[in-house]
């Protein structure tokens, strides 16, 4: 596999290693084409740290992504125990239940959607790649009896839902995880975020039993909140995405790793409500950061009034985009 580093420099960096900034030019993650045009500049909306990140369309294929980037190291401070994925759900004061209530439906709606493909029994194994805190592996392994895989870059091995679930941290394509093992991988929100995106998946391509399938759920760059918000679109989420996907460079990217696109679905299990909301926020904030635990009171109250209309926008091509896969023949 190619190595997309082209070489390492100092830049206007958000976050300092010690005594200097690791920043890295990278080659186009799909292609591998050194040529690139400016696309959009976005800042760290979430926390408000100081720093721009560019991202850059390939002259080549088209494909958005990151450079120059945070390298390994200089990333793994943007993922620490207030990363939101990471968070316990009793972290939220007298909020947890609705907190809770909030990542019950996401994981609820995770198994539906899973469920439409993969019929999961005991006899299964399911790898949830980005696994984070562990809620959806638990609720497989509670509901159906699977035999449940995580594996994260960050080490939360300790978090309460992943006790009962074989746990492997670092670089998904590093993981030591078996060939032609799983029944069904997911990727929720995963591959956004990956330094390599095609040999992760060709990883996941040969951890599938031949009749396994993939489901990968990232953010959908041709859609309705991107076209509203701009640079300050919450599926940018600088610098911890690394690519940016339309639909039809998502549906490129799983063909050029060896796999069968089996269904396109124009949402996801994650509620594009979170996008209007965080969209709307950044526009306000300009760059300040995000605070959850102020923010989560406002979030639950425009999720209350919008309820009625929810199920609409889900289908409007708001945020999200999924695609199920499986071993191409």
């Amino acid at each position: 596999m190619r190595s997309t580093v082209l070489r390492q420099h100092d830049a206007e960096s958000p976050q300092r290693i010690g005594e200097r900034e690791l920043f890295e030019a990278v080659s186009c993650l799909l292609c591998g084409a050194h040529d690139e045009s400016p696309f959009i500049s976005a800042e760290d909306d979430l926390t408000g740290r100081p720093g721009r990140f560019t991202f850059v369309r390939c002259n080549h294929c088209g494909l958005i992504y990151q450079s120059p980037r945070l390298t390994l190291d200089g990333i793994k401070p943007f993922y620490d125990e207030e990363y939101l994925a990471h968070r316990r759900r009793t972290d939220w004061g007298w909020l947890s239940p609705l907190f809770a209530a909030a990542m019950n439906s996401l994981d609820r709606e995770k198994l539906r959607i899973t469920g439409r493909y993969v019929r999961l029994l005991k006899s299964s194994t399911v790898l949830d790649v980005g696994c984070g805190a562990g809620t959806f592996l638990e609720r497989v392994r509670r509901e159906c009896g699977a035999h449940v895989v995580g594996v994260d870059f960050v080490d939360l091995s300790k978090q309460p839902a992943l006790r009962k679930t074989e746990f492997h941290c670092g670089l998904f394509y590093d993981q030591a995880i078996g060939l032609a093992r799983f029944d069904l991988i997911t990727m929720w929100h995963f591959l956004e975020h990956d330094y390599d995106p095609l040999r992760s998946l060709e990883h996941a391509r040969d951890a599938l039993k031949p009749d396994g399938r993939l489901i990968i759920e990232v953010p959908r760059l041709d859609s309705l909140t991107f076209r509203l918000f701009g640079n300050r679109w919450p599926g940018l989420q600088a610098p911890q995405h690394t690519a940016l996907y339309d639909r039809h460079l998502l549906l490129e990217t799983v063909s050029q790793a060896g796999l069968e696109v089996e269904d396109y679905l124009p949402y996801g299990a994650f509620p594009p409500y979170f996008y209007l909301f965080c969209g709307v926020a950044f526009k306000v904030l300009k760059g300040r950061g995000l605070n959850f635990r102020t923010a989560i009171y406002p979030y639950f109250a425009g999720q209350l009034l919008l309820l009625p209309l929810l199920p609409l926008i889900k289908r409007l091509n708001m945020a999200m985009q999924t695609v199920v896969c499986r071993r191409a023949h």
